[in-house]
């Protein structure tokens, strides 16, 4: 599960933080908050947690296997 400051790592080689987890008004799904380059932004947490291997994708400049990876303990 997703928790505040945590930290991940995009396989585009972006470092965020999440700042929280939240509840989409319309639609109760649930969004992570989080913080890149200084600039709140916010995904579904299904992003987060897709275990879809993106290993061979072109534009995986970081050679991870998934979207989001947790850096750090």
């Amino acid at each position: 599960m997703v928790k505040a400051h945590e930290k991940y790592r995009h396989f585009k080689g972006d470092i965020i933080e999440v700042i929280c987890v939240a509840k989409h008004s319309e639609t109760l799904e649930d969004m992570v908050v989080y913080i890149h380059n200084h600039t709140y932004w916010v995904r579904p947490l299904s992003m987060f947690e897709d275990k879809t291997d993106i290993s061979s994708r072109p534009d995986n400049i970081t050679g991870q296997k998934y979207r989001f990876e947790k850096i750090g303990g």
